[in-house]
């Protein structure tokens, strides 16, 4: 497709409602709801170009190809668009068979009313997810759990500086590892601070992919470069 031909086709989206759109993907044989994201105008036109479902994520904060990390991409077979112009429908190919990061199928597998759960996570599909990711996932989930049986859920409940207060003791713990030169514990400890920074973060919502960015774009500088930039 020409590049004047995918501009064109993005016009048609009523842009100025929104820089975002809802964006549902559906299976192209069976017709079952797999997932809904968002896309901007950039991830509209890559889908455009490439055929290949790319969405904007608001956790992460930039454009993401469904399926670059677990190998689950979205072919799209047809793309539609409602009759307000600000919702877009991809009929799509899924590849892996998940569409959802927990494995399954579809991200619509909890029904509200019951919290009952309908489906399980396909066995053999393709799980690239770094451990991070898999950790955050989980840790979004907890906040949603019985606080009585999960700890996660139990620090939600208390509050943020409860939170907090976790993250500076197990900071501590760490140093003190660090100090007593013991290799088990510093990597013990090491784990429990990571763990609770990650609680921190999806506490204020904040994906760690961000943080990574953040490292990606340090990598190269100097310590005191960075802090000069840091400080403009």
């Amino acid at each position: 497709m020409e590049v004047s031909d995918i501009k064109k086709i993005a016009n048609r989206v009523d842009w100025d409602k929104s820089p975002l759109i809802p964006a549902i993907a559906q299976d192209y044989k069976s017709g079952k709801v797999l997932m809904l994201a968002y896309m901007d105008r950039v991830a509209l036109e890559l889908t455009l170009s490439t055929n290949i479902a790319h969405y904007f994520s608001r956790s992460r904060q930039r454009i993401w190809k469904k399926g670059e990390t677990s190998g689950n991409i979205q072919k799209v077979k047809d793309i539609f668009i409602d009759c307000d112009d600000d919702t877009i429908l991809l009929q799509v190919e899924q590849i892996g068979g998940a569409a959802c990061h927990t494995g399954r199928e579809s991200c619509f597998f909890t029904k509200l009313q019951s919290g009952e759960v309908i489906s399980k996570p396909i066995e053999n599909s393709t799980d690239n997810y770094s451990i991070v990711d898999k950790l955050y996932h989980v840790i979004q989930e907890r906040k949603k759990a019985d606080p009585k049986t999960s700890y996660t859920a139990s620090l939600y409940q208390k509050g943020e500086n409860t939170i907090l207060k976790k993250v500076v003791e197990e900071a501590g713990e760490f140093c003190f590892a660090i100090k007593d030169d013991k290799e088990e514990e510093i990597i013990y400890e090491a784990a429990d601070l990571t763990f609770h920074t990650l609680v921190a973060l999806a506490h204020k919502g904040i994906n760690p992919e961000r943080v990574k960015s953040e490292l990606s774009k340090r990598f190269g500088l100097s310590g005191i470069e960075e802090k000069k930039n840091r400080q403009k």
